[in-house]
């Protein structure tokens, strides 16, 4: 039985729940607000939020409902545009209509609940992370400038809001209806679904598998771990920092043990996919995916990561530079899941950096991509990890490369022998992001990049080029 709330209605159902959230949303419960676009979590016209039961609190974000599978939503509060109306128009639905940020209407609503979801947040507003907020939204009509006005207006709304109880203030303020003062109390009551011991077919965020392959997830029995708490946890000792497999994309680039550590991670993962998906893709997924230019995996490679797999009582840790076998061939054995992923604590004198080219500098798939994290004392490389994506059949750590690097000076003639032996360890493919030739040149740049940023006064890049 899945329980959970939608709006203001409590809803108990045995729906199917590897179907999507979206059209339970729209055929279910006859809810049209919420549109049918992409059904790929590109367009941003079926976002909706998502609010959990959080410590003694409802925290909300925006997902896209079109590759949400119906199950995830148990024990959540989820709010469509229907859900947020109130007797005239909220702030943020004024602020559309005063700048024209609207004209055929299509995809309104989810730039709306976008902006909703923002102002929810426990972060102070800027115009720039509103503007973030949409990052996942298109528009094919206004050439987006009147939505920025929107933008910039709605953050002037809410600059005062209480960051630590932004539901109320909202409320108060007549943003929401005051139904969500309630939610809280409501959500407590939903036990969570029983943990499966079975391996059916294995879910996280949905945002792949719902993507490759909707029909089949319809249909198949499915052993949720987005739900799962015991999955959730970013945790650190003395020498290992530990992530579970269900933590999204989002959890990682907010979490103060990692921004402690990488404080540039923020600004790296916004290069991942858009605000909706991030909120709701999970590590194991995009390892599992197993796609040559997964971000998350090229990141976690030059992170030197390991990976925690479990089957019933027993379990086995190995690199995530050998569980990529082959194309979208994986040493994950029958029975086996992913339960974490742990990185070595940096040391003193780290650096790390990650670099991607696509045709969109958001919400786009990389053409090429990189990392590289570097130990360094006196100038010298004590420690060394490249990786790189679209350029081999799966996300590539490149073992050579890091190893010619480690124990040289950063110096231009030692980063272009590196480049050397760096081209001589990939075996792009041509095909619809670019030849094989392109690519090459792509990742030159990229492994350029990383020192040009990292070693300014050491790197020239007039004499890398030469």
């Amino acid at each position: 039985m899945i329980t959970f709330i939608l709006n203001n209605k409590t809803i108990k159902t045995d729906s199917h729940p590897g179907t999507t959230l979206l059209d339970f949303i729209r055929y279910g419960e006859n809810m049209p607000g919420t549109k049918i676009g992409c059904r790929e979590g590109d367009c941003g016209a079926c976002t909706v939020l998502e609010g959990s039961f959080e410590d003694d609190q409802v925290n909300y974000k925006t997902i896209v409902s079109c590759l949400t599978p119906f199950g995830n939503a148990h024990g959540k509060h989820i709010v469509t545009i229907e859900g947020i109306n109130l007797n005239e128009l909220s702030p943020i639905q004024n602020a559309m209509a005063e700048h024209s940020a609207t004209q055929c209407g299509f995809c309104t609503p989810g730039f709306v609940m976008s902006f909703t979801g923002h102002a929810l947040s426990h972060d102070a507003s800027t115009k720039e992370k509103a503007i973030a907020a949409i990052s996942g939204n298109i528009c094919r009509c206004t050439g987006y400038m009147s939505i920025e006005k929107a933008a910039d207006s709605i953050n002037e709304l809410i600059k005062i809001k209480d960051i630590k109880n932004p539901v109320q203030w909202m409320v108060k303020n007549k943003f929401l209806p005051k139904y969500f003062s309630e939610i809280k109390l409501r959500l407590k009551e939903i036990e969570l679904l029983p943990i499966k011991d079975n391996i059916s077919q294995i879910i996280g965020g949905g945002t792949d598998l719902m993507v490759q392959r909707p029909e089949e997830i319809a249909e198949s029995d499915i052993n949720f771990f987005y739900t799962r708490k015991d999955l959730k946890n970013i945790t650190k000792d003395k020498d290992c920092i530990k992530i579970g497999s269900g933590v999204t994309a989002t959890e990682i680039m907010k979490s103060d043990i990692i921004l402690e550590y990488f404080p540039e991670m923020q600004t790296h993962f916004k290069l991942i996919s858009s605000e909706q998906i991030r909120n709701m893709g999970t590590i194991a997924g995009n390892f599992v995916n197993a796609s040559p230019i997964g971000d998350l995996s090229i990141i976690f490679l030059a992170l030197n990561a390991n990976i925690t797999l479990k089957e019933s009582k027993n379990t086995r840790k190995i690199p995530l530079k050998i569980f990529f076998l082959s194309y979208k061939k994986l040493d994950l054995k029958k029975g086996e899941i992913v339960e974490s992923v742990s990185i070595p604590v940096p040391e003193s004198g780290a650096k790390f950096n990650f670099e991607k080219v696509s045709k969109r500098t958001y919400l786009d798939i990389a053409s090429v991509n990189s990392a590289i994290y570097l130990k360094v004392i006196n100038d010298t490389i004590e420690e060394c990890f490249v990786s790189a994506g679209g350029v081999s059949a799966i996300p590539k750590y490149l073992e050579k490369t890091s190893a010619y690097l480690t124990g040289k000076k950063i110096m231009n003639g030692t980063i272009i022998k590196a480049n050397e032996i760096l081209q001589e360890e990939i075996s792009p493919i041509s095909d619809i992001r670019g030849t094989a030739e392109y690519k090459r040149l792509l990742l030159r740049q990229l492994f350029f990049a990383h020192f040009i940023k990292l070693f300014p006064e050491n790197i020239s890049l007039n004499e890398l080029l030469s």
